[in-house]
């Protein structure tokens, strides 16, 4: 199964590919989407056209998207809310399921622990998927939440045995 996993932002959306198998990870791409700056049509315009050309280049199985932080500052908050919403809608054109999961929940799933700083978080992707070159906080966090999606839906189809 080749999942993706977002994390978006309006500067800098981080995103990663991964390849589950069983219990099994292995590291496909990640990178970076950088908007500019501008007017934010246009910085918005670059994401989509950007995420766009990433996921016609794999044929993904599915996606996942790390939940908004709302922070105090209303207007930045509007502005990750619509970049947020070019990342989900991206992977729904092209017919591709999109999960979403809390930030906390991400950090569990990796590291273990709900509240991991990002220097926890970048090694434990890398221990993860070996020999994965993760120069960004950003794709590592995408590949992070690629990787809860992988345990989720692992262990969505562990208790469908089950029943």
């Amino acid at each position: 199964m080749l999942l993706l996993g977002l994390d978006p932002g309006l500067r800098n959306t981080g995103w990663g590919v991964i390849e589950a198998e069983s219990n099994m990870l292995r590291h496909v791409a990640n990178g970076v989407v950088r908007s500019g700056t501008g007017l934010l049509a246009n910085r918005l315009l670059k994401l989509y056209e950007d995420l766009s050309l990433i996921i016609e280049s794999y044929t993904l199985d599915g996606a996942a998207v790390e939940e908004t932080f709302v922070n105090r500052d209303g207007q930045a908050t509007l502005k990750l809310g619509q970049a947020r919403g070019i990342v989900m809608l991206v992977p729904a054109q092209a017919g591709v399921e999109v999960a979403e999961y809390p930030a906390n929940t991400v950090k569990k799933s990796v590291v273990g622990y709900g509240h991991a700083d990002k220097n926890q978080i970048g090694h434990m992707v890398s221990i993860l998927l070996p020999g994965s070159d993760v120069r960004s906080p950003d794709a590592a966090d995408a590949l992070a939440v690629a990787i809860c999606h992988a345990h989720h839906i692992s262990t969505a189809k562990r208790m469908e045995v089950i029943r």
